[in-house]
């Protein structure tokens, strides 16, 4: 007689014996059956359990299993796709731990990111002035300030010849400076008399006293609250419709550069919506995590709404997760706040854009609140301000696992390269920042002695420092395979100077594929559940041209991404690579 609890399990079994069998006949998934298998893969998986495999199983979105081709078509069934992937190397999907994801891609804004001359923007800039019937403004975006002789900043009068009467409002490529023409100056009211907008800091002649056409500060001033309802009342390309579109373009392009997760370093509460409008309409294609930004003064009552939309935006596709701040500017226009003067400017240091004992408290008020903060840090005086905060805050509200980013540390004081692991600091560093057909201007304003620490990534390594790499797009390209590069030679997308710049602070490929994928889910808490390719993790995975491993670092640039999965879902995929087939 067949009775009790071993009596149940029997019959149990004996009926699973005969049903699950059919069931698999007929179609119907059991628990092992899989969405899709990639195959013939090489795969770098970032998992130090195992570091590479053949195949990979991927079931509701999550990793199934990860072995051996044999091992993993086990979980085929008649319902399961398999993509043969012909030797290619796979990836986790890349994490882009700092990214302007509204900026940029604006086919109505001038790019001037690959002019190399003041002649080719003055003629781009003629043209633009040529095709656009109108008599409105002239929008540009992307002019680097190496390409101007002697490192001197542009002027108005260098506009004048290509613009005439129309007013030109022209973005340098970090977002921190703007360059206007006399009719922008007009048109803005600016005069010997104005000290600032609210969108900048308005530069003079230091032997008149008149306005010389360079409004510095713009990405802390030009992207504050005020300074964007400004802009949008003067500029076509600030409204709402045209940061929309920008938006869609721009993650459209992550899809088709393999990144999964996109962390947008300095949004508004404003923003807010514009983000859950891009998921309501199926274009939010990548995961997106958030900080918003904290200028000098935001009251506590904005801090009480920045923790409401913490509560209110809290999942794997959209996440409010850490507060932006700024300590100082940039190396160019001297207001990176440096510990020695400028080598081109001895009477100047720059300034850092909060007195330290301020900056402590507010660092200390954030962490309380169990916030992560994001501090654009530059200059060695500043990025010693920003530690000296943490360190303050750690005192003051005890030790927890905070994970707060110094983010770019150009150039860094080397008695600070053991602060990073002591406070448990992430270097979020964006390797593209150091190329040298970029960083002309910067170099001979910090000089030869203190550029031995520019963006040092080796330095940083050994120090025991967690590096989380990142484009900052639309300052650099997009393509982390362009980081990737940078990362591993120095050199300029011309492949100059042959030995790289500093090439003592060149990594290998290993440590940048780690700063780009799991190091960037651990700087940004996720992960548990992405940034290796390992079971019960999301299915966010992407399929490369070529195998990086096999490549002359000269020319990990050129390869392309074939596939992007997010979440087991194909998001992109490349002509190249043809599609799942069902089994």
């Amino acid at each position: 007689m067949i009775g009790g609890a071993s009596g149940v399990s029997l019959r149990a079994a004996c009926i699973a014996a005969v049903l699950l069998p059919l069931a698999a006949a007929c179609g119907a998934p059991s628990r092992e059956d899989a969405d899709l298998v990639i195959r013939g893969a090489k795969i770098y998986t970032l998992d130090p359990a195992r570091p590479w495999a053949e195949a990979l199983a991927i079931r509701d979105g999550r990793i199934l299993g990860v072995g051996g081709d044999a091992e993993m078509l086990r979980t085929v069934s008649d319902r399961t796709r398999v993509l043969d992937v012909r030797g290619r190397l796979v990836l986790p999907g890349i994490i882009d731990s700092h990214s302007h994801i509204t900026f940029g891609s604006d086919p109505d804004v001038l790019q001037l990111s690959d002019a190399r001359s003041p002649r080719e923007i003055y003629e781009r800039v003629r043209r633009a002035v040529a095709s656009q019937s109108a008599s409105g403004w002239i929008e540009g975006e992307g002019w680097n300030y190496s390409v101007f002789p002697g490192g001197a900043l542009p002027t108005w009068r260098d506009l004048e010849v290509a613009t005439g009467d129309r007013p030109a409002f022209l973005v340098s490529y970090d977002a921190h400076t703007v360059w206007l023409n006399r009719a922008a100056l007009k048109k803005l009211g600016i005069d010997g008399a104005t000290a600032r907008l609210p969108y900048g800091v308005v530069d003079k002649d230091p032997r008149t006293g008149e306005p010389t056409g360079i409004l510095r500060s713009f990405a802390t001033m030009g992207l504050s609250v005020e300074g964007r309802e400004a802009l949008r009342t003067i500029l076509p390309s600030w409204s709402t419709g045209r940061r929309y579109e920008r938006l869609k373009r721009n993650l459209e392009m992550a899809s088709r550069f393999g990144i999964t997760t996109i962390v947008e370093p300095q949004a508004f509460l404003e923003d807010l919506p514009l983000f859950s409008r891009a998921r309501q309409d199926g274009v939010l294609l990548s995961r997106l995590q958030i900080a918003l930004y904290h200028p000098r003064g935001t009251p506590e009552s904005e801090l009480a709404r920045f923790d409401e939309a913490r509560r209110r935006f809290d999942d794997d596709q959209l996440r409010v997760a850490a507060i932006k701040l700024y300590i100082d500017d940039v190396v160019e226009p001297h207001t990176a706040a440096m510990l020695e003067p400028y080598s081109d400017r001895p009477e100047e240091r720059g300034e850092t854009l909060y007195p330290p004992d301020e900056f402590k408290t507010v660092a200390a008020r954030i962490d309380r609140m169990k916030f992560q903060i994001f501090i654009h840090a530059i200059g060695d005086r500043g990025i010693r301000t920003a530690l000296d905060a943490l360190q303050y805050a750690r005192e003051q509200n005890g030790p927890r696992d905070s994970r707060h980013q110094l983010v770019h540390i150009e150039c860094l004081s080397p008695e600070d390269l053991p602060r990073f692991k002591a406070l448990g600091v992430v270097a979020c560093m964006q390797p593209r920042h150091c190329a040298p057909d970029i960083t002309g201007k910067w170099a001979i304003n910090i000089g030869p002695e203190r550029s031995r620490y520019a963006w040092a990534f080796r330095s940083l390594l050994d120090a025991g420092a967690t590096l989380a790499f990142a484009s900052d797009w639309n300052v650099a390209e997009m393509d982390p395979l362009v980081g990737i590069y940078t990362a591993l030679t120095r050199k300029g997308l011309d492949g100059r100077p042959p030995n790289g710049w500093i090439p003592e602070q060149t990594i290998d490929l290993a440590s940048a594929l780690r700063a780009y994928t799991i190091q960037g889910a651990y700087a940004n808490f996720a992960e548990g559940n992405r940034g290796s390719i390992a079971p019960g993790k999301y299915a966010d995975v992407i399929v490369l041209s070529d195998n990086l491993f096999d490549l002359a670092p000269d020319r990990i640039k050129d390869a392309r991404v074939l596939l992007t999965l997010v979440g087991g879902r194909e998001i992109y995929r490349s002509p190249d690579l043809a599609p799942a087939a069902p089994q």
